[in-house]
């Protein structure tokens, strides 16, 4: 074996020296891509081990509608206060963007056979923004404000029939008197400190505009118009809170009197990113070059028929003429600019479990149209000289003239009106003479909806659980306070609602409200229309989880945590 031994200088020298003028150009040359080439495929594998993973640092500041009032998790109700909520405050549990639940404040629970008892471990090293620990005492406190019937807590109704216990200092029960499939929801109401609100709970009642909780993010200041009505508040991210110190550092929120006043702030620069905007304005800031984010909202908008105000909607085949007529797609194009969803039942769309496959017609808008006035000829429905509908009965020698009209209530903001009167041209295509009519809010709630007077009405539901559904279709809700204003009655649906309440097996309890869905469906008892789009914008160097599963705006911001607008990239084996 000879021995390998690298050549001296000497000899490198003599070999680049023997080289001619053109020789010499050529090998510099070879030497300099073999430089770059190796430079290349390391960078390459470099990169292939590398992956990009959020940075703590940064801020970004959010413009909002309202005034923030109660910012607290006993009478908070109104956008600005429940914003503010789920970033300052946090529960025992959290849903995540996709709609799940997480623990938070919580490290365990389990729950019985029977769906009546829930027992929950708290974490080690759960703080408050103040550094008081989080005790029993602070939820035992929490809860008891809630049901405090001089409070009025807009969440007392969920924790009606339940009874909390301390078991011991990291450990309380929760007993339900009846089994409630959903109850794990109301374990997300965020946890106030106890000893921050010495005396009687009814202090309560008086606004709160400094809160402490344990959520994401704590108040570092507030600003106050000089009228005392606040506009900015400045947020800083909280190292201790439960489920990891938040990656953007500070967040700035903005609130403003009205979305015209929101929308300039955006285009101002004041503001980085606004939400709750209307279609319209989604449209203008997307010309603009505006991120502009939307999620469908859990809200069923349709025409109810009130029977007892109007005998035509007896006739389930004029309200099948009603449905099959109205062009659907149009309202969404045109009202809603496309931020919106096209449904055909009770379900919002976002319940995706609940989700089916809608049959589509391969007729012509033109056919279908076609279709829906010969069944109504069938029916005995014929075209007056007024070039309206009219039916003529006879009753021994006498003759009787019945005419196909009926007035469509609603309330006056420019989305439901222009629904209306679009309904109102498809159906005088049929020959349906439509008279709409528009109230205030107040007016309508006290005036038409209460006392139901109304012959059809243009109504959004708001269904932020499966639960809501009892409090619209079941017959003891047909009057007021109830909220069925189809006044509809079928005793088998009563039955599949109540039994779907205590269903804890998700999967028999989806059983249970598809059924349920099917047999609204069958009865044609309202015409489903649309479910609208939440919009809101982001900012182009900010990053979130996308919120495939908002109930309320507020939602949107139970994930701030996870925000980020800083990165580095890393190799994979080091990121987490």
């Amino acid at each position: 074996m000879r021995n390998f031994k690298l050549p001296s200088k000497k000899e490198i020298n003599f070999v680049f020296t023997s080289f001619s003028k053109k020789e010499r150009v050529v090998f510099v040359g070879l030497v300099l891509v073999l430089f770059l080439s190796t430079f290349a495929i390391l960078e390459s594998i470099n990169k292939f081990f590398m992956v990009q993973v959020p940075l703590r640092g940064g801020s970004i500041s959010i413009g909002m509608t309202g005034v923030p009032r109660f910012i607290n998790t006993v009478l908070a109700n109104s956008e600005a206060d429940l914003n503010l909520v789920s970033l300052v405050y946090s529960g025992l549990m959290r849903k995540s963007a996709e709609g799940n639940l997480i623990p938070d404040l919580a490290k365990e629970y389990r729950a019985s056979e029977d769906g009546l008892t829930y027992t929950f471990t708290l974490k080690d090293d759960i703080y408050f923004h103040d550094g008081k620990p989080v005790t029993v005492e602070d939820i035992l406190f929490t809860i008891d404000s809630v049901k405090n019937s001089i409070i009025e807590s807009p969440h007392k109704v969920h924790w009606n029939g339940v009874s909390v216990s301390k078991i011991d200092d990291k450990t309380i029960e929760f007993t339900l008197r009846q089994a409630y499939a959903l109850f794990l929801e109301n374990t997300t109401i965020g946890i106030m400190p106890a000893h921050l609100w010495e005396g009687s709970p009814l202090e309560l009642n008086l606004s709160n505009t400094s809160p402490v909780g344990s959520g994401p993010y704590m108040i570092s200041s507030i600003n106050k118009k000089s009228s005392g009505i606040i506009d900015n508040y400045k947020l800083v991210a909280f190292e201790k809170f439960a489920l990891g110190e938040p990656y953007i550092k500070n967040m700035d929120l903005h609130f403003y009197q009205n979305e015209e006043d929101l929308v300039k702030a955006l285009t101002d620069k004041k503001v980085d990113e606004v939400s709750s905007i209307s279609s319209q304005n989604a449209e203008m800031l997307k010309g603009k070059n505006y991120q502009v984010e939307s999620a469908v909202l859990p809200r069923v908008f349709g025409l109810f028929f009130n029977q007892n105000q109007n005998q035509l909607f007896i006739d389930k085949a004029i309200i099948k003429a009603i449905n099959e007529s109205i062009d659907k797609e149009r309202i969404v194009g045109e009202v809603l600019l496309g931020y919106g969803t096209v449904i055909d039942g009770p379900i919002p769309p976002n319940k995706t479990e609940y989700r089916t496959i809608a049959e589509k017609t391969t007729l012509s808008r033109t056919e279908i149209l076609q279709k829906v006035q010969a069944d109504l000829a069938k029916a005995g429905w014929q075209m007056g000289e007024d070039g309206f509908l009219e039916k003529i009965t006879t009753e021994g020698k006498k003759k009787t003239t019945s005419k196909l009209e009926f007035s469509i209530s609603t309330g006056s903001v420019p989305e439901l009106a222009k629904t209306a009167e679009l309904i109102k041209e498809d159906l005088a295509i049929i020959g349906m003479k439509v008279d709409v009519k528009t109230f205030e809010k107040g007016n309508l709630n006290q005036n038409v909806i209460r006392p139901r007077q109304y012959d059809a009405l243009l109504f959004g539901e708001i269904i932020n659980s499966e639960f809501d559904l009892y409090a619209f279709w079941h017959s003891s809700q047909r009057n007021d306070p109830g909220l069925n204003v189809a006044m509809y009655t079928n005793a088998k649906v009563d039955k599949i609602l109540e039994d779907a309440s205590a269903t804890i097996d998700e999967q028999s309890r989806i059983k249970k409200y598809m059924e349920f869905s099917d047999e609204i469906k069958k009865d044609i008892s309202a015409v489903f229309l649309y479910s609208p789009d939440f919009i809101y914008t982001v900012s182009k160097d900010h990053k979130e989880l996308e919120s495939g599963h908002i109930i309320s705006p507020a939602d949107r911001y139970l994930n701030a945590y996870l925000w980020y607008s800083k990165t580095e990239n890393v190799w994979k084996i080091f990121a987490r």
